[in-house]
């Protein structure tokens, strides 16, 4: 026979985190069930972690390029220079033909990233339109071939060019850059390609394109995002690019930017603010190219990570 003792309800378990402060649950998360990086506290700090660690190092460099080198080896480290100048810019240029590497580099990366997005569009529209066989077999294989270490294919480069007679000019490197951009701009590409409704292809064959004419009257123009993305992954990838500038091209009149800054040096001495404003310089055009397609950039790589 049950009690009214019995017959009474139990008493719920008190919740986690009941105790706790409103403003502790907003910075922290509401519950257990929101997930770590749902708090908004944690993710301004990894934000900001990840911010420090890209930007310190350039704007550290902008520092010691406007210092004196006394200042540069004045202990303790002085962050702020105290007496900023312009002369390590002025013996950037002067010491060495900057503008001519800048050219250089600016004539290598431009037809580099050009050929790669020529060739990508091509291979990424066979992918992700005709009906291959083994096409997640070839997507495989084009993430594995951009795996090999550059040092490990630097010597059959070599002797391909001198074989070819090619060493010492533009095509040197831009051959062997196209072939090192093809994997990941035809990745880009793919997941942008396959993101476009077929019916407007077929429309425009309808109407007298041919697939060709498809390809680059609506497919690319529609996957603009993701040929931004791509071209500027590929030109970034050229222009930073040093062992094998270094190893192509020995002569002065096609030596690219990353090898000329490393002329600076002396046998004896590294002038470290001198090097520092040539790397600024290098920078800035790098800079000025994210800053004007940031949006589709941004936009690309989101897009393609979604739609891939």
């Amino acid at each position: 026979m049950s009690t009214p003792e019995d017959q009474r309800s139990p008493v719920p378990a008190p919740r986690v985190g009941a105790g706790r402060s409103g403003a502790a649950r907003r910075l922290l998360g509401r519950g257990p069930s929101e997930g770590f990086w749902t708090a908004p506290l944690l993710r301004w700090a990894a934000a900001g972690i990840v911010v420090f660690n890209g930007f310190f190092p350039a704007v550290w460099i902008l520092f010691t390029s406007l210092k004196t080198e006394t200042e540069l080896v004045h202990k303790p480290i002085t962050w702020w220079p105290a007496e900023p100048t312009l002369d390590n810019y002025v013996r950037a240029f002067s010491d060495q033909p900057l503008l001519h590497y800048l050219k250089n580099s600016f004539v290598v990366a431009s037809a580099a990233t050009i050929l790669s997005l020529l060739v990508a569009a091509f291979a990424a529209y066979a992918i992700a339109r005709l009906n291959l066989k083994h096409r997640q077999l070839i997507l495989t294989c084009i993430v594995a071939s951009s795996m090999f270490p550059l040092v490990t294919l630097l010597v059959p480069i070599f002797e391909t060019m001198r074989a070819l007679g090619w060493l010492n000019t533009y095509v040197a490197l831009v051959l062997p850059y196209v072939v090192l951009n093809l994997p990941v701009c035809t990745l880009v590409l793919v997941s942008f390609f396959q993101s476009i409704p077929r019916d407007l292809e077929n429309a425009a064959m309808i109407d007298g394109c041919t697939r060709l004419g498809a390809l680059w009257r609506v497919v690319v123009p529609l996957a603009a995002p993701g040929v931004f993305t791509a071209g500027i992954l590929a030109f970034v990838n050229a222009w930073d690019e040093f062992l094998l500038a270094l190893s192509l091209n020995s002569s002065p009149a096609v030596r690219t930017l990353p090898v000329g800054i490393t002329l600076y040096q002396g046998e004896f001495s590294f002038p470290w603010p001198i090097i520092s404003a040539a790397l600024i310089v290098a920078i800035v055009p790098i800079a000025i190219l994210i800053a004007l397609f940031q949006e589709r950039v941004v936009g690309g790589l989101t897009q393609g990570g979604l739609k891939g």
